[in-house]
């Protein structure tokens, strides 16, 4: 049986993602759109796929009874116990654009728990890490969230949806959520913003419409820097809505967006 320690399985996914990430940065300037997914606004790189090929090669060359989960690739079963969760560049558009708000994301979850967690930012020379329990760090330094502040000073991170359904009713719980706060910032990436609460260069966090490979990694990082990550009403964060923010700026940015239907893409009663 192969070693299953979380400290073991982030070595490996360290090792993996900044490779991958070194294959993707090379790769920027020329790329273009391969190919789209749920909308046009929902694109594929040739690259995102070559990266997630690359990542998924050397995770199971060292532990071939491991399953995967990838953006591009979908399931690869596998009897270990360990699944690797994996999104080969997070903020695809930003990529495509020459833009630096990208990431590699891959978190290791043993026996449906994520245990390790690891998201790459080949353009700021970034590496996040963080253990189930360890802590979280930034190329080696440890992370901490900021203090919480009350919610109209803090900085508050956000992404859409690719849906011009979703995209209309963000807008409309955006509009209300914007004067309740210092101010929004939109990077592109769920992972990169994640970790930028993590590391404090933002307060806080939340999307509607995210899958489990865009936070998986990300979300361990932020909760081991001191973060709380959820839905509305005491649930986990599900593709329906994540929350991220330290205790007592979460329960007001929650209590924000729960009327609001943020989780939904209609206003609450609708219909």
């Amino acid at each position: 049986m192969l070693e299953a320690e979380p400290a073991h399985l982030l070595d490996l996914a360290a090792d993996v993602a900044r490779e991958a990430g070194q294959l993707a940065a090379r790769g920027q300037a020329g790329i273009g759109v391969l190919d789209t997914k749920s909308s046009p606004t929902d694109v594929v790189t040739e690259m995102d796929r070559s990266v997630e090929e690359l990542i998924r090669k050397r995770l199971l060359n060292a532990r071939p009874g491991d399953s995967v989960l990838g953006e591009e690739g979908g399931t690869e079963s596998g009897s270990s116990g360990v699944r690797w969760i994996v999104d080969p560049i997070d903020g695809t558009v930003n990529y495509l654009y020459g833009r630096d708000e990208w990431a590699v994301s891959i978190a290791a979850e043993s026996e449906g728990e994520v245990v390790a967690g690891v998201v790459a930012v080949p353009s700021r020379d970034e590496t996040y890490t963080a253990t189930l329990g360890g802590g979280a760090f930034c190329s080696g330094t440890p992370l901490r969230a900021r203090d919480a502040v009350p919610l109209e000073m803090a900085l508050v991170c956000t992404g859409f949806g690719y849906s011009t359904e979703r995209r209309a009713y963000q807008a409309e719980v955006l509009r209300t959520v914007l004067p309740r706060v210092r101010d929004i910032r939109r990077g592109g990436s769920a992972a990169v913003d994640l970790c930028s609460v993590a590391h404090g260069r933002a307060d806080a966090y939340y999307e509607r419409g995210l899958n489990t490979w865009d936070w998986s990694a990300a979300s361990l990082i932020v909760r081991e820097a001191g973060v709380r990550v959820g839905g509305l009403r005491g649930a986990p964060a599900t593709p329906d809505l994540i929350i991220a923010a330290v205790p007592g700026l979460f329960e007001e940015l929650h209590d924000l967006l729960e009327p609001l239907g943020a989780d939904t893409d209609g206003p609450p009663h609708a219909g």
